[in-house]
């Protein structure tokens, strides 16, 4: 009984988590924009704009949903909620602290990979159901990006399954801190596993992971379709892409699935990189930070910090770089980053069998 409350609860706590991080998330980048471009943002509604964004929300759930003449009704209907089933789906392997994770698998990242390709389909469905032109290019446009930048995203996470040896998600966690049983070497020197801190972290075990990381960081910011690589939903082109002819709770679900890809691409990155719910604090001889920062509550807190962080720097770069071409975005996956991301794959064989083996 116990077992299917959880069932019921988890599903709930993570899409409440969502909706009200997107809230969020919506009035941050509009206070962001402002900065960067010298204004205000949101200044009437609630004390300093608070309240604007779940003004938006109560006007999208309150729009009367229409549906083109012209369009495929089931496709045009479906695809909203597979986008963002997709996502969502992604946070259940995710874990929020040492053993605090919705469903703990021992292919968490391979699981997490798969599902979320399933995004693309529904945004097909999105463009070729609306049988809207704008639609459709924007569609092909998002599909062509994320199935092209897919590539660098795996060949990133190859580099880390070689060094660690796993692809459960939970474990990749455990091994970047004090609580590991394994050896943690900074920079494949220097022994680390009773200081941790940022110093355990995956990203400085070996000098080549901060390159892979870069690499990591920029091509899920072309897979969430945010700016510099948002070219699939080019206002000033394509009207809005292929979500052109969606309004109400419709848009809302494509909305909040962007958000929560966000989310979920910045602590995926965390986990795999940044230390996941482990403390950046290391311990300094009688001062034991990393001690004293550890635990169920510290590990959520560091969870958030650090992927709130990750989501900040998404939307700085978002008011601060123009947009790319279409062709600009393919040399850079296919000249640039796939590959640096082959050449680090590399290293981390070499340094497998030469520096940890």
């Amino acid at each position: 009984m116990l077992e299917t409350i959880l069932h019921i609860l988890v599903p709930i706590a993570i899409f409440t988590f969502i909706a009200a991080f997107t809230l969020f998330a919506v009035y941050a980048e509009r206070k962001i924009a402002g900065f960067v471009q010298d204004r205000l943002g949101p200044m009437e509604t609630g004390k300093y704009g608070s309240l604007q964004t779940i003004a938006d929300i109560l006007k999208l759930l309150q729009k009367e949903l229409i549906t083109p003449s012209s369009a495929d009704k089931v496709l045009f209907r479906v695809a909203p909620i597979v986008i963002f089933v997709a996502v969502f789906t992604g946070f259940s392997v995710i874990p929020w602290a040492k053993d605090f994770i919705p469903a703990d698998t021992h292919t968490g990242l391979f699981f997490i990979m798969a599902i979320i390709s399933i995004d693309a389909l529904g945004i097909l469905m999105a463009g070729w159901g609306s049988n809207n032109k704008y639609s459709l290019l924007g569609s092909m446009r998002a599909i062509a990006q994320m199935v092209s930048y897919e590539i660098p995203v795996g060949l990133s996470l190859i580099t880390v399954v070689m060094l660690t040896q796993t692809l459960n998600l939970n474990e990749i966690a455990i091994g970047q801190g004090i609580l590991t049983n394994g050896s943690i070497k900074f920079l494949g020197l220097w022994e680390v596993n009773e200081i941790g801190g940022l110093f355990a972290w995956n990203i400085f075990q070996a000098p080549h992971l901060i390159i892979t990381y870069i690499i990591f960081f920029i091509a899920t910011l072309a897979e969430c379709n945010r700016a510099p690589f948002d070219i699939p939903e080019a206002e000033s082109e394509l009207v809005g892409g292929f979500h052109t002819e969606y309004g109400g709770i419709q848009f809302a679900f494509i909305f909040l699935a962007e958000y929560a890809m966000m989310f979920l691409v910045s602590m995926l990155g965390v986990v795999l990189f940044l230390g996941a719910w482990n403390t950046p604090l290391p311990n300094i001889g009688a001062i034991r930070l990393a001690d004293w920062t550890t635990g169920l509550v510290w590990g959520i807190f560091w969870t958030l910090a650090k992927s709130l962080f990750i989501v900040g720097i998404q939307m700085w770069i978002r008011w601060t770089l123009p947009r790319l071409r279409a062709d600009q975005l393919m040399s850079l996956c296919w000249k640039v980053l796939t590959p640096l991301a082959f050449l680090c794959m590399a290293i981390s064989a070499i340094w497998r069998i030469l520096v940890i083996a």
